[in-house]
């Protein structure tokens, strides 16, 4: 395939670099190991506490820990070698996993003296952790690959490595909880992550890209700030996919669909949070092969738009085959967004800034996906569970038609080689 300037577009270009291969094998082993602790944390709280405001303090478990510190990360990270951030915050995801492996064997009873509250404790810290991994992680991708022509085929890649864990997972966890037990599947999750930690260990270290202007941790925060809120370009596309997340987060509700609407136990959970990661899979490879350049704001906007219609009609439905058709249209619209909002980050973005952007974007999409599920359980709580997820998608295609309206510069964007990104 040749793109608008005439060159042969080459979707397997970052696969054959080797550290770059190795950074996709250690993403995929903890998200895999991330998905399958969702599905266990979720079923097992709500197992307990059959409350589905339960399973919204999850996500707000991890999300106040994680915004309360993404700043400062993001400094870390354009501080300290990423890769020295990103084994120190893996080791601290491995002592969590294994915590709550040790909750379920019988010589622990700290769950029948305190019930869920040390899970929640255990998220807590974990929370810490991603709030820190995220921006060492996202600048330290790039450090990878060579020239920014790469960076959309490595983020495409990167995006499919995701999803295809984000498929995988949550059916592992599902399917390992119902067959043989919470011991092995909180067992798998830590193998995993350990797995993970094995592999980052192996990439070459990189050294930090110069910072053309030193500033000390104050003026550093505000630089990073400025620079999101003076783009209209990144402000916009971040600000549309965290509305977009947080009033689309149905996922939380789905323990809820699983046991007491579709009636299909932990195995169906499994294959309900699998299904959003099969359209995003689907998607993410297509774009590998057909990257999206020409209206690229617009087919971001339609993209969002057809998530949200796909949630509003998810909380309606009472089939087990439809709902998980719709999670899966949910999944390839919402992988067109993710794409187009990181190569435009990536692009944009001065490689000593990348720490500071990525933890905004950190508190704006990433830290919105478990503020979301808090916003799910509370609605739930109140309007009711359907209710809540029709609201839900209703208020994301609120969100995409204001964003049309306001940001003209993300509705003309264009991703041609020879187009200006301003």
């Amino acid at each position: 395939m040749n793109n608008r300037s005439g060159q042969k577009h080459d979707p397997y270009a970052v696969l054959r670099i080797p550290d770059f291969r190795l950074y996709v094998s250690a993403r995929l082993c903890i998200t895999l190991a991330m998905q399958i602790q969702a599905v266990i944390v979720g079923w097992q709280i709500y197992d307990i506490t059959k409350d589905p405001l339960s399973l919204g303090l999850i996500g707000l478990a991890e999300a106040i820990p994680s915004i309360f510190v993404s700043l400062y990360a993001g400094y870390v990270a354009d501080k300290i070698p990423r890769k020295k951030i990103i084994l120190v915050v893996i080791s601290v995801l491995l002592l969590c996993s294994t915590l709550l492996l040790f909750f379920t064997l019988d010589i622990s009873n700290i769950l029948l003296l305190y019930g869920v509250l040390p899970i929640y404790g255990i998220i807590f810290l974990s929370g810490i952790a991603r709030g820190f991994m995220s921006p060492a992680v996202f600048s330290f991708m790039p450090q990878l690959v060579t020239g920014k022509q790469l960076y959309a085929n490595a983020i495409t890649w990167s995006s499919t490595t995701w999803q295809a864990a984000s498929l995988a997972g949550p059916a592992i966890g599902g399917l390992i909880y119902g067959f043989y037990g919470i011991q092995a599947a909180y067992a798998t999750d830590a193998l995993l992550v350990l797995l993970s930690l094995l592999a980052f260990s192996l990439i070459g270290a990189r050294p930090l890209p110069e910072d053309i202007n030193p500033q000390n941790l104050k003026e550093s925060l505000r630089t990073g700030i400025q620079f999101v809120f003076g783009n209209q370009i990144i402000l916009g596309a971040i600000s549309l996919d965290m509305f977009a997340v947080l009033f689309g987060g149905a996922v939380a509700l789905l323990p809820i669909f699983a046991s007491d609407i579709l009636l299909i136990g932990p195995q169906g959970l499994g294959f309900l949070r699998a299904a959003p990661a099969v359209g995003s899979v689907i998607m993410a490879v297509f774009m590998a092969y057909r990257p999206v350049t020409i209206q690229a704001g617009k087919k971001m906007l339609w993209a969002v738009a057809g998530f949200g219609v796909c949630i509003v009609l998810f909380g309606l439905s009472t089939s087990f085959w439809f709902s998980l058709l719709l999670l899966a249209l949910s999944g390839a619209f919402d992988s067109i967004s993710v794409i187009i909002r990181s190569t435009l980050i990536h692009t944009l973005t001065p490689e000593y800034m990348k720490g500071r952007v990525s933890s905004v974007n950190s508190i704006f999409v990433g830290s919105s996906n478990e503020i979301g599920a808090f916003e799910s359980g509370f609605t739930a709580k109140i309007m009711g569970v359907v209710p809540a997820v029709v609201f839900g998608g209703a208020m994301t295609l609120f969100v995409v038609g204001v964003t049309a309206f306001k940001a003209d510069k993300l509705r003309s964007l264009d991703l041609t080689p020879d187009a200006e990104l301003a």
